[in-house]
């Protein structure tokens, strides 16, 4: 494990601990959940904008494509 020393605003700490206190779990594994759920979160947000931006450079390329095999079919009915 790391040892990380952080600013924490005021009233963030001060709702963490009185969470913490309520569901009687140590604040450290608390953050550490908190900070995991976050780091998951980010990375699937980071994959659905590759995905995304994949998913629109493939779209060019399929149209592209069908442009090709109609100027061939084109091509292919006037001879």
């Amino acid at each position: 494990m790391k040892l990380v020393s952080l600013q924490l605003e005021d009233k963030t700490y001060q709702d963490a601990t009185e969470i913490t206190s309520k569901m009687q779990v140590a604040t450290d594994s608390y953050i550490n959940e908190a900070i995991s759920l976050y780091n998951k979160f980010n990375s699937r947000r980071l994959l659905k904008a590759q995905l995304t931006k994949e998913s629109k450079d493939t779209w060019e390329d399929a149209k592209e494509i069908l442009l090709e095999f109609e100027q061939l079919m084109d091509a292919n009915e006037t001879v």
